[in-house]
């Protein structure tokens, strides 16, 4: 690399971007071959007649688009691109992969939608025939829900002895919609709504746009602290609190029979009504009843088929007390726009054809060989898992903190989230965890040589990661 210098007169942009743009485009063009060591930055700097900052700059974009890797006290190195690559998995002594399941060529381990079983097939069939049975509701706006919408939410709502009546239901563009129409009816701004320090994040979030105000409440091992929540209602006074009862989002614990009793017995006295988010319960076998039957006058109940059928369908319902269906709807439509008819259909012949429910069993047997994958590679670390359920909970080892490992899963090409993601507010717990999911990638043997990156790096511990090179 001694002869060589990047050709800065082309294309436009700050320094630092033009700069990883013409290595980019030398290595695309056999320039640089792979393997290759980059020149030390502080040299390229003198070459070019700039900072040392900007060349880091550029290398990190470089890094950030999987075309090289930084090796701690060896300098950085061009990646094989992925038709080089001749092993399914990471080499132990290359510092980084080059994936092409995401933007920027990273591994997704931050999704759990559910995984490409052949769906596709499926639906495309199902959208021809709504398209010539139904031109005319497709090219307008959805005013009128055909009883069989309700009856498709109330098949796929229910659970173990949840049955939930027609007339309770409320279709939806998805889960997460469900819950802020949910939210934004039955609340207004200034309430408080109770989460778990650490849950489903993006709720709170989008309840803190609408001028809602987040209290949060304490969970232990076992999950949400009954005592904890009587302590906020009484001093705070939410008038709703969101939870996921069953393999709750992001750490898989599932509420014991005992503490959903409580935690109903509290609502009831202090008048907060209750959201179970049953997503992921939804994919498991657990026997648990539902929260909805323990405080049924103010539950309401969402699901979809984002995690177990597919996620671009955006199909969800959600079950409620009657007295409150009329206000949620109409508050879903205006939050939301309304319900594309295309869409609500699809989902509705899913479910109630059984195609749904096909799906889901070899979606889940699709995520438990991965979840295998991920058991067997990660054996002697704290990891929590179901078999059937597309994410992992993994405590980290000392001295390891959930931010760190996740820049460095990053720059070595696998997208994690770590605990910040799943904060429901500003909390002073720390868990010292990073959640990942097996669903997104395309095969199997991607997910093997993401949880080998994941595998690398804890072994190394954080001697094995730097941010600078």
């Amino acid at each position: 690399m001694t002869n060589w210098l990047p050709d800065l007169t082309a294309g436009s942009g700050p320094l630092y971007q033009r700069l990883a743009d013409s290595i980019e485009s030398d290595i695309d063009r056999g320039v640089i071959d792979a393997g290759a060591k980059l020149p030390p930055q502080r040299d390229l700097a003198y070459d070019i007649g700039t900072t040392v900052g900007t060349v880091g700059r550029a290398y990190q974009l470089l890094r950030e688009r999987g075309l090289v890797s930084g090796e701690v006290g060896r300098g950085t190195y061009v990646l094989a691109q992925q038709s080089e690559t001749k092993s399914d998995l990471p080499p132990p002594d290359v510092q980084g992969t080059r994936f092409i399941d995401a933007p920027s060529g990273k591994l997704r381990f931050d999704s759990t939608a559910a995984p490409d079983i052949g769906q596709g097939a499926i639906i495309a069939e199902v959208l021809s025939r709504i398209a010539q049975e139904h031109p005319y509701d497709i090219s307008s706006y959805t005013r009128d829900f055909p009883a069989r919408w309700y009856e498709a939410g109330a098949r796929w709502l229910s659970r173990n002895s949840f049955k939930p009546a027609a007339d309770a239901i409320v279709p939806t563009l998805g889960t997460h919609a469900a819950v802020m129409a949910a939210i934004a009816a039955l609340t207004t701004p200034g309430d408080y709504v109770a989460f778990e320090h650490l849950t489903y994040s993006q709720i709170s979030r989008s309840a803190g746009l609408i001028g809602r105000r987040t209290a949060l409440v304490a969970s232990d091992e076992g999950g949400i602290d009954p005592d904890d929540f009587e302590r906020v209602c009484a001093q705070k006074h939410p008038k709703m609190m969101f939870l996921m009862p069953t393999a709750k989002n992001p750490t898989l614990v599932t509420l014991s029979a005992d503490r959903r009793q409580a935690i109903a017995r509290v609502a009831r006295e202090y008048n907060v009504v209750l959201i179970e988010d049953d997503l992921y319960g939804d994919l498991t076998d657990d026997p648990t009843p539902l929260l909805a039957e323990y405080a049924p006058e103010r539950t309401i109940v969402a699901g979809g088929l984002s995690k177990s059928v597919a996620a671009g369908v955006r199909g969800g319902w959600l079950a409620c007390p009657p007295t409150y269906r009329h206000r949620i709807r109409v508050a879903h439509k205006m939050m939301t726009g309304g319900l594309p008819f295309l869409l609500a259909e699809v989902g509705t012949r899913l479910v109630l054809s059984g195609q749904a429910s096909d799906i889901r069993k070899r979606c889940i047997a699709e995520i438990g060989a991965r979840i295998a994958i991920v058991r067997e590679a990660l054996a002697g670390f704290d990891v929590k898992a179901r078999d059937s359920v597309p994410f992992v909970w993994l405590t980290l080892p000392d001295p390891w903190l959930s931010g760190t490992f996740k820049n460095a899963c990053l720059e070595h090409g696998v997208l994690i989230d770590d605990e910040d993601e799943f904060k429901a507010g500003r909390s002073e717990q720390v868990f010292h965890g990073v959640r990942f999911g097996v669903s997104q990638p395309r095969q199997s043997k991607d997910v093997a040589g993401g949880v080998a990156v994941i595998r690398r790096l804890l072994d190394e511990g954080r001697a094995g990661y730097d941010s600078f090179s």
